[in-house]
């Protein structure tokens, strides 16, 4: 589906710049090239936020799994109440 997409848009375009500059390439490119743009920018944006959830998730979960592994002995002992399901 993308080999014909790509097939039925190779005409040429000129997207026109800044300050009287020009760049003729296919629409497929073109528009591959913006994809390819808006992924990378929503990433850098993003990165930021995934890191800092990351941290504040390994920060919160080490001392309360250490914890709750030495004070309660039930949570390996105790497997015939598994329930699964929805």
């Amino acid at each position: 589906m993308l080999f014909a997409f790509a097939l039925n848009n190779q005409e040429p375009i000129t997207l026109r710049l800044f300050f009287g500059a020009q760049w003729q390439a296919p629409l497929v490119l073109v528009l591959l090239l913006v994809l390819l743009l808006g992924v990378v920018l929503g990433v850098i944006v993003m990165l930021p936020l995934w890191l800092r959830a990351r941290k504040a998730r390994h920060t919160r979960s080490d001392p309360l799994a250490s914890t709750m592994m030495e004070n309660d002995s039930t949570l390996l002992s105790d497997t015939s109440d598994i329930r699964h399901g929805l």
